[in-house]
């Protein structure tokens, strides 16, 4: 009896165990699936003579490593030739949640530009609208970014890092899903790993290139190429989730 009352509790542990984590996830990997709607991203016709009906859909992927105090995210490297990679941008964005301050790395005429600042400040309307993704159940945020510019999220609060693709944040938990209001853009978690990512797995490091602020790129843009047609293009494309 003391014997199988012995194997009882070791189960019940483990089982509490193995519920406990499978219940909150601190630590992992999300590998991301981004899809954009060319036709929906370009408006002048200049650039529409690049989409057609077979490339008009684009699809990337991204991952975010994270745990309790620091995320990266970034594109997931392709083995296949990318024809007309400069179509989408493909940032990379490391975050030090203890610090509150992050360092992103921007593609502006394909060269990277790094800019660090504070982590943003966002007011989000969190809704009563669900969906499950990656089998968590998500609820559905709102972020308004100006009179033109809404992005909605999914979070769950499962994955307890307030953490997100191209950077986002200050939901209560992890965004698993990130859509521009017309869906041009398109991110859903495809694939969720627990586990503790390498130290090395979440850096970003400048080298010697200049780091700007936010306020000094977004000076340098408008001085260099405010005045050109495709000046406001480059910095709506720069600055869509800053």
């Amino acid at each position: 009896m003391k014997k199988i009352f012995v194997c009882g509790i070791s189960a019940l542990l483990l089982s509490l165990q193995a519920w406990a984590q499978t219940e909150y996830i601190h630590a992992g990997k999300i590998t991301f699936e981004r899809r954009t709607n060319l036709e929906k991203r370009f408006t002048d016709q200049r650039m529409k003579r690049f989409v057609t009906e077979e490339n008009k859909i684009r699809i990337e992927s991204f991952q975010l490593s994270f745990n309790d105090t620091a995320a990266y995210f970034a594109v997931v490297p392709s083995n296949e030739p990318e024809e007309m990679a400069w179509l989408t941008t493909k940032n990379a964005y490391y975050q030090n949640l203890k610090n509150n301050k992050q360092l992103m790395m921007l593609a502006v005429f394909g060269q990277n530009v790094y800019v660090q600042d504070s982590l943003p400040q966002r007011t989000w309307k969190i809704t009563d609208s669900k969906r499950t993704i990656c089998g968590y159940e998500c609820r559905k945020a709102i972020y308004q970014k100006n009179d033109s510019t809404r992005l909605y999220a999914w979070y769950t609060p499962m994955l307890t890092p307030s953490v997100g693709p191209e950077g986002f944040c200050g939901l209560p938990g992890t965004i698993l899903g990130l859509a521009t209001e017309d869906g041009g853009i398109v991110y859903f978690a495809k694939k969720i790993e627990a586990l503790t990512p390498k130290q090395e797995e979440l850096l970003l490091n400048p080298g010697k290139n200049k780091v700007f602020t936010i306020t000094e790129l977004r000076q340098k843009i408008e001085k260099e190429y405010g005045t050109t047609p495709w000046g406001k293009r480059l910095f709506d494309d720069i600055f869509r989730w800053l």
